[in-house]
């Protein structure tokens, strides 16, 4: 089969792209583990990096760790959909499996910033669902990336000193959501991508079930 099916409706239906950004420290990769947990249609992107591999992660599974002559290379090719500098790095969505999921109508999550965002907009803007975190307060943002324990606190300074410009961004998505609590913002999310499944536009085959609906009558 080509496309997932709603089971609600018995159609098909194309492959969704959903975007969630914020600030380092807003939530962001806790609420796309709990929302793939909690979602067996929804899957993550896989990103190639210059960064380099930290322990336990694999090649393929968490990136596609290239070094700097191979990412020009993707870059050059037009294998990108889209690619952003971040903290020293670059980060790139492949452009392939993006089309195959949303032709095969499955659902792609992308951990990306606002830069990130813009070209992927630009590229897929009809099958793109864009959801911006906010966090409750600049104190409460700070205080979770110091319990995080990964960061020295020079690296937190320089998080903060870049969320307000992140923020500022917050207008070019498409859903807004304050993170006061995890598992009601994983909720709101849920609900957000139930109703962009259901859209009109996404729903394959509408056209001809109508006809055949009121050709039934005849």
């Amino acid at each position: 089969m080509d496309h997932s099916v709603d089971p609600s409706l018995g159609r098909v239906r194309r492959g969704l792209l959903i975007v969630l950004s914020s600030p380092s420290g807003a939530g962001k990769s806790t609420l796309s583990r709990m929302l793939m947990a909690a979602d067996d249609d929804i899957s993550m992107s896989v990103s190639a990096t210059t960064r380099p591999k930290r322990p336990g992660e694999q090649d393929g599974v968490d990136y596609h760790f290239v070094d700097d002559p191979e990412f020009d290379r993707l870059i050059d090719a037009g294998e990108f959909v889209e690619w952003a500098p971040v903290f020293g790095y670059r980060y790139g969505t492949p452009k392939a499996p993006v089309k195959a999921a949303l032709k095969d109508g499955r659902d792609i999550l992308f951990d990306i910033d606002w830069q990130g965002t813009q070209q992927l907009h630009a590229a897929m803007g009809e099958d793109l669902v864009r959801i911006f975190l906010l966090p409750p307060s600049m104190g409460e943002l700070e205080r979770r990336l110091q319990e995080r324990g990964t960061d020295s606190d020079h690296v937190i300074a320089d998080r903060m000193s870049r969320a307000a410009a992140e923020i500022s961004h917050w207008a070019e998505y498409d859903y807004v959501l304050v993170n006061r609590d995890a598992e009601l913002c994983l909720a709101q999310i849920r609900t957000i991508v139930a109703a962009e499944r259901l859209k009109r536009a996404r729903q394959i085959g509408l056209v001809a079930f109508v006809r055949d609906l009121v050709g039934a009558q005849h």
